[in-house]
């Protein structure tokens, strides 16, 4: 097959896939898994229980970690070793853990994450016990790739030396 053929044969599928899937305005990621997240996005209904799809993900890590991650490929914070998995928030939590163990830092980076491009397992599970009771917090039960990174920004605190949530607009995708 020539190139030509197979670009065209890549086109059809994906107006194949477009038709298969009306109102799914990106078809890149459709397996199950997130298939069923967008799903419940696009209706607007949260289900009890389940943390909102609409919730970026994001990872904090300080500057130098997001530096080395650039050039291995994959961020591996000590939290992998140490418990086996790497701590993430969403975009409405993020604050919690950065209060709790960066207060006052000046050289914090957040990771904006795309839920798709993760490969190891993701669970959602209770943070420390000052945290809310119904709060769950996701962990990355493997490496973090930079290809699943869609954006890295500075994150600050205030002048109080504490952490802000993140709002909706910041996190964009």
């Amino acid at each position: 097959m020539t190139s030509r053929a197979f670009e065209h044969y890549l086109l059809c599928q994906t107006f194949l896939w477009a038709a298969l899937f009306p109102g799914l305005d990106d078809v890149s990621c459709l397996t199950p898994q997130c298939y069923g997240r967008r799903l419940l996005m696009q209706s607007g209904r949260v289900l009890p229980g389940i943390p909102d799809p609409a919730d970026r993900l994001v990872h904090i890590c300080g500057l130098r970690e997001w530096e080395q991650a650039c050039s291995e490929g994959e961020v591996r914070p000590e939290s992998l070793r140490d418990v086996g998995f790497v701590h993430l928030s969403t975009h409405r939590q993020v604050h919690l853990p950065a209060n709790r163990l960066f207060a006052g830092r000046l050289d914090m980076a957040i990771l904006l994450l795309d839920r798709c491009a993760l490969v190891a397992p993701l669970r959602w599970e209770p943070g420390v016990p000052d945290d809310p009771a119904s709060m769950l917090f996701p962990h990355l039960y493997g490496a973090l790739p930079i290809a699943a990174v869609v954006a890295a920004q500075p994150y600050r605190p205030g002048p109080d030396g504490l952490f802000r949530p993140l709002l909706p607009p910041e996190c964009a995708s």
